[in-house]
């Protein structure tokens, strides 16, 4: 299936994105180290979910949409950690002239969180979004329809920023709050969309 191939693919580049970070942290065999090692020292995964509001042009276009996805954080830094995030979507089209009833969307996010004493236990980051979208429904033949580009599937790079709010915390879970913001590389116009939601977090190690 066309989606399970993509969804396959996006996980993948990411995983791949992953792995060179981790490559490229591994120092030298003659280097010497002057502070602790702190790349890749703490590694956690997490479940999360929540809902998506489209923004702008899009609250005409869909309707409010949950998401559930997993997520993976690792020190990077210090007061810095990577993150890496893989969401799934269905949004409802408000649109009664598309072909189809609504679209799948797979999102793959990359980025930094900082956490520095300033903000408490509370983690302020961004990075690059890849969103992966195909119609559910319709053919090549309504390609030329309002929507009909999504029947061929569209993929859209752009960035975001979020605000994590972590607030319970036993051993090696901890469950917070992740707000993000959110702004696709579309023609002609940007697309936005604002996502709030909950996460449970284990760290690994």
């Amino acid at each position: 299936m066309d989606f399970v191939k993509a969804l396959s693919r996006t996980l993948a580049v990411s995983l791949v994105s992953f792995a060179s970070c981790l490559a490229a942290e591994v120092p030298a065999q003659d280097s010497v180290a002057s502070s602790p090692d702190i790349a890749f020292s703490h590694v956690a995964v997490s479940v999360q979910g929540g809902e998506i509001y489209p923004w702008g042009d899009l609250l005409d276009v869909v309707e409010n949409s949950a998401y559930v996805g997993l997520g993976l954080r690792y020190s990077y830094w210090e007061n810095f950690d990577g993150i890496l995030h893989f969401d799934y979507t269905y949004f409802k089209s408000r649109i009664k002239d598309v072909p189809y009833p609504g679209v799948h969307q797979a999102m793959g996010r990359l980025g930094l969180d900082w956490h520095g004493r300033q903000l408490g236990p509370v983690m302020f980051g961004g990075g690059f979004t890849c969103n992966w979208t195909r119609a559910d429904g319709g053919d090549d033949k309504d390609y030329d329809q309002p929507g009909g580009t999504l029947v061929d599937n569209e993929t859209e790079f752009g960035y975001f920023v979020h605000l994590n709010v972590p607030f319970l915390k036993y051993d090696r879970v901890r469950v917070g709050l992740d707000v993000l913001w959110e702004e696709l590389w579309t023609l002609p116009k940007r697309s936005n969309m604002l996502s709030a939601g909950f996460y449970a977090e284990w760290r690994l190690w």
